[in-house]
């Protein structure tokens, strides 16, 4: 296959995407004689669109499968996409509303429709993003949450659960969305701090001998208080418990009770009771019988129970209560503070707490397994720090409410009987058994979340005991944000655990977030969002994941720019080029020879720093660290294959003899074939388009093996061209101090230091004349001939260079600009020196300053010696 003068992304990478497609390479062959590799795709939301967060992890899983597929493992990667009850239901009702319609008006059947009629039509664009992203992922086994066996897997788990116990239905107090109109479990509450005010209330003793003082954030649901409350040991309150007191702006009286929960410094240490409204009350009034007063209804306004306030917006009736309460004189004073509010992590509403009749599941039994997989080292964090989100929230859970009071998720498989009974089955019954009525069906979906938990063996066929379940489960690594520790990774832990007797991967890999490049966190406010697709269309999706591999690093946050990606652009040109090079200057009657041994010294350095690259980038992937690994092949090609090697070879390359010619091109061949072996999990396309247009490809690039260090003979090759490399540089550090043009050639003497160096300078002379721009070249060893005059001097290792400057630069006039660099050289010094004599500066100011001042006067003094040697070379 023939390459194009230049590299096309926008062309190339589709094209070998639908070629991998079309040749199943993303399926496995299962061989029970190696080892097997899975992951699940952590399964993005169908509305969800790429952002740069996904293409990292992505990014990662990929890097991860590649590998492992390439090692000859049984890899599998499965797709699939999570239904996200509530965040879907949120996109069909807002195009619902834009219509002058709602879910209600159409009903719940042409509602369910709508949804899947969306999801059909847009919930696919993340997918497709993800396979323009290079993904290698299993498209044959894609799986969605609400496909019909993983919802019927769902439906048998929650059997299974209640059978057992561990789901129940009961009025508990719940975290309660009026905007979704649905129960919310803890976690998907988020707690933002923001202003408000306490208000001090007066409540009258029934008697009128008095008041006790209560403070609240929340005075419109005073209306359904049941008691006042103190704590036990509070000496201020001990003679009013037992007494009553009347209720403000309503005709009711209620106790003075003492209960534990009351903090003494809150307030005034007497707390309003309102068991129907806070999660703290409902305890108390469960543990003291207090009745249950609900004066906020789901949709946020007052109920009948509020009396005058009914049908007011809960916000405008706390404003209203206030008013009324200072138009009696009940107010003894208000507050501003700073309190956390809860709000739904989905329409960012604040949350109500109401108490209903909900499903929950029983954490603290499916807790203590999972807890124990990590004790037990079966379960790995990597990082490991964050074993500590894991074990805070195992160590303190509650139980979960499970439903949710909307239409587009898994059905709850609960079906009611007007004569009270309850049946919990995974079919549906005919009739009730009990009377012979009918039954009906919950009208409530489950949390996301729970089916959710089971995706890494509900995907692979479970309840059903498949050959999928039996190969590749438990997986290999989950790759996900630490944000979601709680949401998910614990949770598949607990169902993994429990339904499977193991637990669902062996290694949770943390990676950290994306941010700008001046490390703040991306949002629309401050509007430094990057999109993916952008980046891809003007750059490449391999230049894209070079970018963000590039310095990552397990749960380290990340700084990008669109810079990193076009420099990883001008990467994957540097590779092109080089292979475009190694195609032009391959003889016709070109062979291949895979076992040909290096005899040539270029040929034995490369083949050794190849050997390097494999083991490290090996060695850094088997540690989850990519971006180390992503370095170790990035230099490898652009420092010593592109720099140095393609540059010594060329001197061969050009010569008549095939006796020349035909060793460097089997290693040209071999080398940088194995080279893009080891690119190609970070930057698939380019290197599969390379790998085709090189001799010898087979189907493709991914199912090459991975490669393994090489055998070779020692010899001294590696050790000649360092001393090459290290004598090169100095020649060109040389040129570059007197400004000497790229193009200008020089006359050289190097004195060697002992008989092998100046054997291994010779041995290269042909290589170092191209290298260094070099006219006329004497080698000597030293003590054998005297430094030159006029000329400067260089130290490099294993001997000195000598660059004659008669004739080469104008004497007088680089005198004359090194007499002024000197001297303003020494005026810089002084002041930086003056400045560090000064008692003020070296206690008053920052210490890195002090310190980069001192670091500065070691540059300054390093510098001032050079100029004086060049100096003193010139006379």
């Amino acid at each position: 296959m023939a390459l194009e003068p230049r590299y096309q992304p926008a062309q190339v990478e589709p094209k070998w995407d639908a070629y991998w497609r079309a040749k199943d390479l993303f399926t496995p062959t299962y061989q029970p004689d190696r080892p097997t590799f899975s992951v699940v795709l952590p399964p993005p939301n169908v509305t969800g669109v790429l952002h740069v967060g996904h293409a990292l992890n992505h990014t990662w899983q990929d890097i991860l499968v590649r590998y492992h597929r390439m090692r000859g493992d049984n890899t599998l990667w499965l797709p699939g996409s999570d239904h996200a009850g509530i965040s879907t239901q949120i996109k069909v009702e807002e195009m619902l509303r834009a219509q002058g319609e709602d879910r209600f008006s159409v009903g719940r059947k042409a509602f369910v429709e709508a949804i899947w009629t969306w999801k059909d039509q847009y919930g696919g664009e993340i997918l497709r993003q993800l396979a323009r992203l290079g993904n290698s992922v299993d498209w044959t086994r894609l799986r969605f949450t609400l496909d019909p066996q993983l919802s019927q897997a769902v439906t048998e788990a929650f059997v299974e659960l209640y059978d057992q116990g561990l789901i129940y239905r009961g009025f508990y107090m719940i975290n309660w969305c009026v905007s979704c109109r649905t129960a919310l479990s803890d976690i998907e509450v988020e707690h933002q701090e923001q202003a408000g005010q306490l208000t001090y209330i007066r409540y009258p003793f029934s008697d009128g001998s008095g008041f006790i003082t209560v403070a609240t954030t929340r005075p419109e649901t005073m209306l359904g208080d049941s008691a006042v409350a103190v704590h036990p040991e509070d000496s201020r309150y001990r003679q009013w418990v037992g007494r009553t007191v009347r209720l403000p702006l309503t005709m009711r009286d209620i106790p003075i009770i003492t209960d534990a929960v009351v903090e003494l410094e809150f307030g005034t240490g007497a707390v309003k009771v309102t068991p129907a409204h806070d999660p703290n009350d409902f305890g108390i009034g469960q543990r003291h019988q207090l009745e249950s007063i609900q004066v906020i209804a789901e949709d946020g306004t007052m109920t009948a129970a509020a009396g005058a306030y009914r049908g007011l917006d809960r916000l405008v009736a706390r404003q209203r209560v206030i008013e009324d309460l200072m138009a009696t004189g009940a107010i003894e004073r208000q507050e501003p503070i700073v309190h956390a509010v809860g709000h739904c992590e989905k329409c960012d509403a604040v949350i109500e707490p109401l108490v209903s009749r909900q499903w929950f599941v029983r954490m603290k039994p499916l807790a203590a397994p999972a807890m124990a997989a990590v004790d037990r080292g079966v379960v790995h964090f990597t990082p490991a720090r964050y074993e500590k989100i894991y074990r805070h929230w195992l160590e303190n859970i509650h139980d979960w409410c499970i439903s949710r009071q909307i239409w587009w998720g898994h059905p709850i498989p609960a079906y009611y009987c007007t004569c009270g009974q309850t049946v919990v089955s995974a079919t549906v019954p005919e009739s009730c058994s009990e009377c012979g009525g009918e039954m009906t069906q919950d009208p409530d979906v489950l949390d996301t979340w729970f089916s959710s938990a089971l995706w890494p063996f509900s995907t692979m066929g479970w309840p059903e005991a498949t050959e999928d379940l039996e190969r590749y489960y438990p997986t290999s690594v989950l790759c996900t944000g630490w944000d979601i520790i709680p949401f998910w990774v614990s949770r598949m832990m607990m169902q993994g655990i429990h339904f499977t007797g193991q637990a669902p991967f062996h290694t949770v890999l943390i990676n950290g977030l994306v941010r700008d490049s001046q490390g703040r966190k991306m949002s629309k406010s401050l509007g430094n969002g990057v999109n993916p697709e952008d980046m891809i269309q003007r750059y490449g999706a391999d230049a894209l994941r070079m970018a963000l591999v590039l310095g990552s690093a397990p749960g380290n946050d990340i700084r990008f720019s669109e810079e990193k990606v076009e420099a990883a652009m001008h990467f994957a040109n540097k590779v092109y080029n080089a292979v475009r090079f190694v195609l032009m200057n391959l003889d016709e009657d070109f062979v291949p020879e895979a076992d040909s041994v290096p005899e040539h010294p270029a040929d034995q350095w490369i083949s050794a720093r190849l050997n390097r690259a494999v083991e490290t980038v090996s060695g850094f992937i088997d540690q989850y660290e990519f971006g180390e690994a992503g370095r170790a092949i990035y230099d490898f090609f652009w420092d010593e294959l592109c720099d140095w090697y393609i540059e010594l070879a060329k001197v061969r390359l050009r010569s008549e003899q095939a006796l020349d010619r035909g060793p460097v091109q089997r290693t040209l061949v071999r080398v940088i074939k194995r080279a893009l072996q080891l690119l190609h999990p970070f930057m698939p396309f380019v290197t599969e388009e390379l790998w085709q247009a090189l001799p010898d490809p087979g189907p493709s690039i991914m199912i090459a093996p991975w490669p393994t260090p090489e055998e070779l003979t020692p010899g001294p090759g590696e050790w000649t061209v360092e001393r090459l490399i290290t004598l090169t540089r100095t020649i060109r550090n040389l040129r570059a101090e007197v400004n000497l043009p790229p193009a200008q050639s020089i006359q050289l003497e190097v004195l060697a230091d002992d008989a092998k160096t100046l054997d291994a300078w010779g041995e290269m002379t042909s290589e170092l004349r191209v290298l260094a721009k070099i006219e006329t070249l004497t080698l000597n060893l030293s003590g054998q001939k005297e430094r030159p005059g006029r000329a400067i001097a260089g130290v490099t290792e294993g001997g000195l260079v000598f660059l004659p400057l008669q004739g080469v630069v104008d004497l007088d006039r680089e005198r004359e600009r090194l007499e002024k660099s000197l001297a303003g050289t020494r005026q810089e010094l002084g002041r930086v020196q003056t400045r560090l004599q000064d008692p003020n500066f070296v206690e008053r100011a920052p210490a890195d300053v002090v310190e980069s001042s001192r670091m500065r006067v070691n540059e300054l003094q390093a510098r001032l010696r050079r100029l004086e040697e060049r100096l003193d070379d010139l006379r």
